[in-house]
Protein backbone atom coordinates (compact mmCIF):
# COMPACT_ATOMS: atom_id res chain seq x y z
CA UNK A 1 0.00 0.00 0.00
CA UNK A 2 2.20 2.91 -1.49
CA UNK A 3 0.30 6.48 -0.43
CA UNK A 4 0.36 9.20 -2.48
CA UNK A 5 1.85 12.00 -0.87
CA UNK A 6 -0.06 15.45 -2.13
CA UNK A 7 2.46 18.73 -0.96
CA UNK A 8 0.86 21.51 -1.43
CA UNK A 9 0.85 23.14 2.60
CA UNK A 10 3.66 24.87 3.92
CA UNK A 11 1.81 24.39 7.33
CA UNK A 12 -0.20 21.56 9.29
CA UNK A 13 -3.48 19.92 7.75
CA UNK A 14 -6.27 20.84 9.93
CA UNK A 15 -8.80 19.35 7.40
CA UNK A 16 -9.24 16.94 4.13
CA UNK A 17 -13.05 16.30 2.69
CA UNK A 18 -13.87 14.02 -0.55
CA UNK A 19 -16.98 15.26 -2.35
CA UNK A 20 -19.85 13.01 -2.97
CA UNK A 21 -18.72 11.25 -5.84
CA UNK A 22 -14.89 11.20 -4.59
CA UNK A 23 -13.21 12.25 -7.22
CA UNK A 24 -11.76 15.38 -5.80
CA UNK A 25 -10.15 15.53 -2.52
CA UNK A 26 -10.09 19.18 -0.52
CA UNK A 27 -7.19 20.10 1.68
CA UNK A 28 -7.18 22.89 4.04
CA UNK A 29 -4.01 24.03 6.58
CA UNK A 30 -3.06 27.10 8.80
CA UNK A 31 -1.17 28.27 5.77
CA UNK A 32 -4.29 30.39 3.81
CA UNK A 33 -4.90 28.15 0.98
CA UNK A 34 -7.09 25.73 0.01
CA UNK A 35 -5.96 23.55 -2.22
CA UNK A 36 -8.54 20.58 -4.25
CA UNK A 37 -6.87 17.46 -6.11
CA UNK A 38 -7.84 14.60 -8.19
CA UNK A 39 -7.92 11.74 -5.64
CA UNK A 40 -6.96 9.03 -8.70
CA UNK A 41 -3.96 10.43 -9.19
CA UNK A 42 -3.06 13.50 -6.56
CA UNK A 43 -2.58 16.02 -8.74
CA UNK A 44 -3.47 19.37 -7.96
CA UNK A 45 -6.37 20.97 -9.78
CA UNK A 46 -6.18 24.13 -7.84
CA UNK A 47 -6.16 27.03 -4.73
CA UNK A 48 -8.72 28.84 -3.27
CA UNK A 49 -7.29 32.02 -2.38
CA UNK A 50 -8.36 34.69 -0.81
CA UNK A 51 -8.48 33.81 3.28
CA UNK A 52 -5.81 35.63 5.48
CA UNK A 53 -5.67 33.16 8.67
CA UNK A 54 -5.11 29.45 9.10
CA UNK A 55 -8.14 27.82 7.57
CA UNK A 56 -10.09 25.39 10.24
CA UNK A 57 -12.50 23.70 7.97
CA UNK A 58 -13.92 22.78 4.45
CA UNK A 59 -17.00 21.61 2.96
CA UNK A 60 -18.18 20.78 -0.55
CA UNK A 61 -22.01 20.49 -1.31
CA UNK A 62 -23.43 17.00 -3.16
CA UNK A 63 -23.15 18.45 -6.84
CA UNK A 64 -19.92 19.37 -6.54
CA UNK A 65 -20.96 23.35 -7.13
CA UNK A 66 -19.65 25.09 -4.23
CA UNK A 67 -17.14 25.26 -1.25
CA UNK A 68 -17.08 26.40 2.05
CA UNK A 69 -14.27 27.71 3.90
CA UNK A 70 -13.72 28.67 7.35
CA UNK A 71 -10.80 30.52 8.44
CA UNK A 72 -9.20 32.38 11.50
CA UNK A 73 -9.23 35.79 9.77
CA UNK A 74 -12.75 35.77 10.96
CA UNK A 75 -14.58 34.73 7.75
CA UNK A 76 -16.57 32.00 6.04
CA UNK A 77 -16.41 31.88 2.47
CA UNK A 78 -17.91 30.53 -0.69
CA UNK A 79 -15.95 29.32 -3.91
CA UNK A 80 -17.11 28.40 -7.31
CA UNK A 81 -15.62 25.03 -7.27
CA UNK A 82 -15.03 24.83 -10.57
CA UNK A 83 -13.04 28.70 -11.63
CA UNK A 84 -12.07 29.27 -7.47
CA UNK A 85 -13.72 32.04 -8.22
CA UNK A 86 -14.93 33.82 -4.24
CA UNK A 87 -18.84 33.88 -4.95
CA UNK A 88 -19.52 34.86 -1.11
CA UNK A 89 -17.81 36.61 1.93
CA UNK A 90 -19.65 36.22 5.43
CA UNK A 91 -17.43 38.22 8.07
CA UNK A 92 -17.62 37.03 11.98
CA UNK A 93 -16.39 38.12 15.17
CA UNK A 94 -14.62 35.37 15.82
CA UNK A 95 -12.75 32.61 13.92
CA UNK A 96 -14.54 29.86 12.19
CA UNK A 97 -14.11 26.95 13.76
CA UNK A 98 -16.33 24.27 11.85
CA UNK A 99 -18.82 24.67 8.74
CA UNK A 100 -20.63 22.66 6.18
CA UNK A 101 -23.60 22.15 3.86
CA UNK A 102 -26.53 20.28 4.40
CA UNK A 103 -27.78 17.55 2.05
CA UNK A 104 -29.30 19.99 -0.41
CA UNK A 105 -26.42 22.16 -1.23
CA UNK A 106 -29.06 25.46 0.00
CA UNK A 107 -28.31 25.83 3.69
CA UNK A 108 -24.91 25.76 5.09
CA UNK A 109 -24.09 26.30 8.67
CA UNK A 110 -20.80 27.24 10.37
CA UNK A 111 -19.41 27.80 14.01
CA UNK A 112 -17.40 30.31 15.43
CA UNK A 113 -15.04 30.39 18.31
CA UNK A 114 -15.22 31.97 21.58
CA UNK A 115 -12.50 33.99 22.14
CA UNK A 116 -11.45 37.76 22.36
CA UNK A 117 -14.70 38.34 24.45
CA UNK A 118 -17.18 36.88 21.74
CA UNK A 119 -19.43 33.94 22.81
CA UNK A 120 -19.40 30.63 20.48
CA UNK A 121 -22.23 30.82 17.94
CA UNK A 122 -23.46 28.52 15.49
CA UNK A 123 -24.78 30.21 12.30
CA UNK A 124 -27.53 29.05 9.55
CA UNK A 125 -27.40 30.80 6.45
CA UNK A 126 -30.05 30.27 3.08
CA UNK A 127 -28.12 30.24 -0.45
CA UNK A 128 -31.39 31.08 -2.04
CA UNK A 129 -31.95 34.10 -0.12
CA UNK A 130 -29.08 36.78 -1.15
CA UNK A 131 -30.45 38.96 1.13
CA UNK A 132 -29.41 37.10 4.01
CA UNK A 133 -25.43 36.83 2.54
CA UNK A 134 -25.62 40.72 1.83
CA UNK A 135 -26.86 41.62 5.17
CA UNK A 136 -25.05 38.86 6.77
CA UNK A 137 -27.36 38.29 8.66
CA UNK A 138 -28.16 34.37 9.46
CA UNK A 139 -31.97 33.12 9.59
CA UNK A 140 -30.81 31.26 12.82
CA UNK A 141 -28.28 32.12 15.31
CA UNK A 142 -27.66 29.81 18.07
CA UNK A 143 -25.49 30.76 20.95
CA UNK A 144 -23.43 28.24 23.05
CA UNK A 145 -22.69 29.59 26.28
CA UNK A 146 -21.31 26.79 28.33
CA UNK A 147 -18.70 25.05 25.88
CA UNK A 148 -17.52 26.21 22.14
CA UNK A 149 -18.37 23.65 19.69
CA UNK A 150 -15.26 22.13 18.18
CA UNK A 151 -16.84 19.62 15.66
CA UNK A 152 -20.21 19.98 13.92
CA UNK A 153 -21.79 17.87 11.22
CA UNK A 154 -25.22 17.49 9.32
CA UNK A 155 -27.35 15.24 10.62
CA UNK A 156 -29.75 13.26 7.88
CA UNK A 157 -32.49 15.21 6.13
CA UNK A 158 -30.73 18.40 6.74
CA UNK A 159 -32.86 18.77 10.27
CA UNK A 160 -30.17 18.95 12.41
CA UNK A 161 -26.62 19.55 13.52
CA UNK A 162 -24.90 17.45 15.68
CA UNK A 163 -22.14 19.29 17.82
CA UNK A 164 -19.19 18.11 19.76
CA UNK A 165 -18.19 20.37 22.47
CA UNK A 166 -15.29 21.93 24.00
CA UNK A 167 -16.39 19.89 27.40
CA UNK A 168 -17.26 16.38 25.74
CA UNK A 169 -20.87 17.23 25.12
CA UNK A 170 -22.48 16.18 21.74
CA UNK A 171 -25.29 18.10 21.33
CA UNK A 172 -28.29 18.35 18.47
CA UNK A 173 -29.36 21.95 17.55
CA UNK A 174 -32.45 21.93 15.16
CA UNK A 175 -31.66 24.24 11.65
CA UNK A 176 -35.68 25.35 11.95
CA UNK A 177 -35.48 26.29 15.59
CA UNK A 178 -31.99 26.63 16.83
CA UNK A 179 -33.59 24.61 20.23
CA UNK A 180 -31.31 21.28 21.44
CA UNK A 181 -33.44 18.46 20.71
CA UNK A 182 -30.59 15.97 22.39
CA UNK A 183 -27.52 15.95 24.51
CA UNK A 184 -25.66 13.43 25.39
CA UNK A 185 -22.01 13.43 27.35
CA UNK A 186 -20.20 10.32 26.84
CA UNK A 187 -16.89 11.96 26.81
CA UNK A 188 -14.40 13.50 29.23
CA UNK A 189 -12.41 15.92 27.49
CA UNK A 190 -12.80 17.70 24.30
CA UNK A 191 -14.21 16.19 20.88
CA UNK A 192 -11.70 17.20 18.23
CA UNK A 193 -13.23 15.47 15.23
CA UNK A 194 -17.58 14.57 14.44
CA UNK A 195 -17.83 12.40 10.94
CA UNK A 196 -20.79 11.21 9.64
CA UNK A 197 -21.07 7.72 8.13
CA UNK A 198 -22.09 8.13 4.16
CA UNK A 199 -25.71 7.10 4.65
CA UNK A 200 -25.74 10.09 7.88
CA UNK A 201 -27.22 7.06 10.18
CA UNK A 202 -24.61 6.79 12.25
CA UNK A 203 -21.63 9.60 13.59
CA UNK A 204 -18.32 8.97 14.94
CA UNK A 205 -16.75 11.26 17.52
CA UNK A 206 -12.85 11.64 18.24
CA UNK A 207 -12.08 13.08 21.57
CA UNK A 208 -9.26 14.60 23.60
CA UNK A 209 -9.68 11.18 26.53
CA UNK A 210 -7.95 8.78 23.97
CA UNK A 211 -11.70 7.02 22.45
CA UNK A 212 -13.61 7.77 19.64
CA UNK A 213 -17.23 6.71 20.10
CA UNK A 214 -19.90 5.82 17.61
CA UNK A 215 -23.12 7.09 17.85
CA UNK A 216 -26.65 7.06 16.25
CA UNK A 217 -27.51 10.08 14.32
CA UNK A 218 -30.71 10.36 15.07
CA UNK A 219 -31.19 8.84 19.08
CA UNK A 220 -27.54 9.99 19.71
CA UNK A 221 -27.49 6.57 21.54
CA UNK A 222 -23.97 5.35 22.22
CA UNK A 223 -23.19 2.09 19.88
CA UNK A 224 -19.30 1.59 20.26
CA UNK A 225 -16.31 2.84 22.07
CA UNK A 226 -12.51 2.49 20.50
CA UNK A 227 -10.26 2.59 22.83
CA UNK A 228 -6.28 4.15 22.45
CA UNK A 229 -3.63 5.39 24.31
CA UNK A 230 -3.14 8.96 22.83
CA UNK A 231 -5.62 11.49 22.23
CA UNK A 232 -7.61 10.71 18.99
CA UNK A 233 -7.55 13.88 16.79
CA UNK A 234 -9.76 12.40 13.67
CA UNK A 235 -11.93 9.15 13.16
CA UNK A 236 -13.98 8.27 10.01
CA UNK A 237 -16.13 5.35 9.28
CA UNK A 238 -15.92 2.90 6.47
CA UNK A 239 -18.60 3.09 3.41
CA UNK A 240 -18.30 -0.22 2.74
CA UNK A 241 -16.51 -2.47 5.32
CA UNK A 242 -17.12 -2.36 8.95
CA UNK A 243 -14.40 -0.71 9.83
CA UNK A 244 -13.40 2.72 11.57
CA UNK A 245 -10.10 4.33 10.96
CA UNK A 246 -8.19 6.68 13.48
CA UNK A 247 -5.72 9.09 13.65
CA UNK A 248 -3.90 10.96 16.33
CA UNK A 249 -0.78 11.02 18.01
CA UNK A 250 0.47 13.08 21.32
CA UNK A 251 -0.30 16.51 21.40
CA UNK A 252 1.00 18.55 18.57
CA UNK A 253 3.93 20.91 21.19
CA UNK A 254 5.05 17.67 22.82
CA UNK A 255 6.33 15.69 19.28
CA UNK A 256 9.96 17.01 19.51
CA UNK A 257 10.58 15.25 22.52
CA UNK A 258 9.79 11.65 21.59
CA UNK A 259 11.19 9.33 18.21
CA UNK A 260 8.45 9.36 15.54
CA UNK A 261 7.71 5.46 16.81
CA UNK A 262 6.74 6.62 20.15
CA UNK A 263 5.02 9.17 19.01
CA UNK A 264 2.28 6.57 18.05
CA UNK A 265 1.34 8.87 14.96
CA UNK A 266 0.28 5.64 12.70
CA UNK A 267 -3.53 5.77 11.68
CA UNK A 268 -5.36 2.75 12.94
CA UNK A 269 -8.39 0.46 11.42
CA UNK A 270 -10.85 -1.58 14.11
CA UNK A 271 -13.12 -3.37 13.57
CA UNK A 272 -16.16 -1.37 14.10
CA UNK A 273 -18.37 -4.55 15.79
CA UNK A 274 -16.19 -5.80 17.29
CA UNK A 275 -14.26 -2.80 18.99
CA UNK A 276 -10.87 -4.63 18.10
CA UNK A 277 -7.48 -3.14 16.65
CA UNK A 278 -6.47 -4.83 13.47
CA UNK A 279 -3.94 -2.70 11.43
CA UNK A 280 -1.85 0.22 11.47
CA UNK A 281 -0.48 2.31 8.38
CA UNK A 282 2.61 4.33 9.23
CA UNK A 283 3.99 7.08 7.23
CA UNK A 284 3.33 10.77 8.94
CA UNK A 285 6.00 12.79 10.48
CA UNK A 286 3.83 14.69 13.16
CA UNK A 287 0.25 13.95 14.76
CA UNK A 288 -2.27 13.02 12.11
CA UNK A 289 -4.66 15.61 12.76
CA UNK A 290 -7.75 14.67 9.85
CA UNK A 291 -8.57 11.56 8.20
CA UNK A 292 -11.23 10.73 5.61
CA UNK A 293 -12.22 7.42 3.55
CA UNK A 294 -12.98 7.74 -0.42
CA UNK A 295 -16.64 7.65 -0.56
CA UNK A 296 -16.49 4.57 -2.47
CA UNK A 297 -14.05 2.86 0.72
CA UNK A 298 -10.79 1.58 -1.74
CA UNK A 299 -8.75 4.08 -0.26
CA UNK A 300 -8.52 6.49 2.60
CA UNK A 301 -6.52 10.15 3.18
CA UNK A 302 -4.93 11.50 6.36
CA UNK A 303 -3.39 15.38 7.04
CA UNK A 304 -1.01 15.27 9.35
CA UNK A 305 0.91 17.93 11.56
CA UNK A 306 4.04 17.93 9.01
CA UNK A 307 1.80 19.61 6.27
CA UNK A 308 1.60 16.31 4.13
CA UNK A 309 -1.69 14.50 2.94
CA UNK A 310 -0.91 11.10 2.32
CA UNK A 311 -3.73 9.34 -0.19
CA UNK A 312 -3.37 5.53 0.40
CA UNK A 313 -5.02 2.88 -2.11
CA UNK A 314 -6.20 -0.39 0.07
CA UNK A 315 -4.50 -3.54 -1.36
CA UNK A 316 -7.03 -6.29 -2.88
CA UNK A 317 -6.52 -8.27 0.13
CA UNK A 318 -8.00 -5.46 2.45
CA UNK A 319 -11.31 -6.27 1.01
CA UNK A 320 -10.72 -10.20 1.51
CA UNK A 321 -9.96 -9.74 5.01
CA UNK A 322 -12.10 -10.85 7.65
CA UNK A 323 -11.95 -10.46 11.78
CA UNK A 324 -11.43 -13.57 13.38
CA UNK A 325 -14.05 -13.63 16.27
Amino acid sequence: MKPILLQGHERSITQIKYNREGDLLFSVAKDTVANVWYSVNGERLGTYNGHTGAVWCVDCDWDTKNVLTGSADNSCRLWDCETGKQMALLNTNSAVRTCGFDFSGNIIMFSTDKQMGYQCFLNFYDLRDPQQIEDNQPYVTIPCNESKITGAVWGPLGEFVIAGHENGEINQFSAKSGEILKKVKEHSRQINDLQASIDLTMCISASKDNTAKLFDSMSLDHIKTFKTERPVNSAAISPCMDHVVMGGGQEAMDVTTTSTRIGKFEARFFHAAYEEEFGRVKGHFGPINCVAFHPDGKSYSSGGEDGYVRLHYFDPQYFDFELEA
